[in-house]
């Protein structure tokens, strides 16, 4: 169970790794071609506010990253658990402001490792 945890986690970890490239450094070639709902001429001016949420990103992959690297398997899972919970309520945050599917993307699977931990 440790593992499948474990492998979990570093999921979340690349995702949000993946989030922070993107926000930080694809904004303005990619981000048009995924939010194709927004208008082009948006981006160039968000560009620094995208950034700073990549940032963010990075942070939480930071720490989740972190708890490979503490040897006392309680004190890894408690620390992983606290970095879980705060992409879980980033996650709830954006669904309920942006979009509903960050909920699935983001906070579902936050919070399915968090019950895996609980119940571990």
């Amino acid at each position: 169970m440790l593992v499948l945890i474990k492998i979990l986690i570093a999921f979340v970890m690349l995702e949000h790794l993946y989030i922070l490239w993107f926000e930080m450094f694809a904004w303005t070639s990619r981000g048009p071609k995924i939010f194709k709902q927004l208008p082009k001429e948006l981006f160039p001016p968000t560009k620094a506010l995208a950034a700073n949420q990549g940032l963010y990103n990075g942070f939480l992959a930071a720490g989740l990253a972190w708890t490979f690297f503490i040897s006392d398997p309680v004190w890894s899972l408690r620390v992983a658990a606290f970095f879980l919970g705060c992409v879980a309520v980033a996650g709830i945050y954006g669904a309920l402001t942006a979009d509903k599917k960050i909920f699935f993307v983001q906070a579902l699977p936050a919070l399915i490792i968090l019950l895996l931990i609980i119940f571990y």
